[in-house]
């Protein structure tokens, strides 16, 4: 007998074991692969919900400084205060990323209309450095379809973020100077760029998307913007940390 649950709901529900569970499933076959981006957006929030979390932040990125961002909310319970700890078995995959995370001074509600870039990068409040667990749950990834890695939170683990600091317009986006090491090997240091260009030109689409998915966005809201290192695998369990200059460092223990 055919199931009467839909496809992307199939989808989002065995998604939401493996995010769980640290395990991984097969890539879907094609009637389950999302028809759009909007069809992946709302397997993103259905995730979140099987997981009984919320929305705490939201991931958004760029490969090139003139290309389409795409993003995914974060599940609250995957946010946690550097310097902390986390299980490698916790993740059926493990790369790392290097990022700068943003807060804002206000909220936005949705249902109050488009917000405007000038808008929201007046209320940007307060930056971060932050490091990105990436972890496919998909047992054949990266040969996966582009809509079938967005809806899986878009490879997304879980995000460790350092102390906050007042926003500064002078700080260095396009090419910040910085480090990062694991298990004390340097992986990389120096000036390096973010494929998205400047990080906040990515901010006014996800305010605006967030509301459109109705999710509002709270000064306790972080959102990072993609990685300045590329992707780092790391070959076991270590200590990463990183260091942006002009934030404060940050360490995450894989055990």
């Amino acid at each position: 007998m055919a199931s009467d649950i839909p496809m992307s709901t199939e989808l989002a529900q065995a998604l939401a074991a493996a995010f769980g569970a640290g395990e991984q499933i097969p890539a879907p076959p094609p009637e389950q692969v999302p028809a759009s981006p909007e069809q992946a957006w709302a397997i993103q929030l259905q995730i979140i919900n099987f997981c009984g979390d919320s929305t705490g932040g939201w991931k958004v990125g760029a490969k090139s400084p003139d290309g389409p961002i795409q993003g995914c909310p974060l599940p609250s319970r995957r946010i946690r205060p550097a310097p902390t700890r986390m299980r490698r078995s916790f993740f059926a995959r493990v790369g790392l990323e290097l990022e700068i995370a943003f807060r804002f001074g206000r909220s936005f509600q949705p249902g109050e209309g488009e917000v405007g870039e000038a808008e929201v990068l007046a209320a940007i409040s307060e930056m971060a450095a932050a490091i990105e667990i990436v972890g496919s749950r998909y047992t054949t990834w990266p040969q996966v379809e582009r809509l079938a890695q967005l809806a899986d939170l878009q490879n997304h683990g879980a995000l460790i973020v350092g102390d906050f600091v007042p926003y500064r317009t002078d700080f260095p986006f396009l090419e910040p100077q910085l480090a990062f090491n694991f298990d004390g090997t340097r992986i990389c240091e120096g000036p390096h760029r973010n494929p998205a260009g400047d990080p906040r030109r990515l901010l006014t689409w996800t305010v605006n998307h967030s509301l459109r998915m109705g999710v509002p966005i709270t000064p306790a809201t972080a959102v990072t913007t993609g990685t300045y290192i590329g992707l780092y695998n790391p070959p076991g369990t270590g200590l990463a940390s990183g260091v942006i200059d002009g934030l404060p460092p940050l360490e995450l223990a894989l055990e």
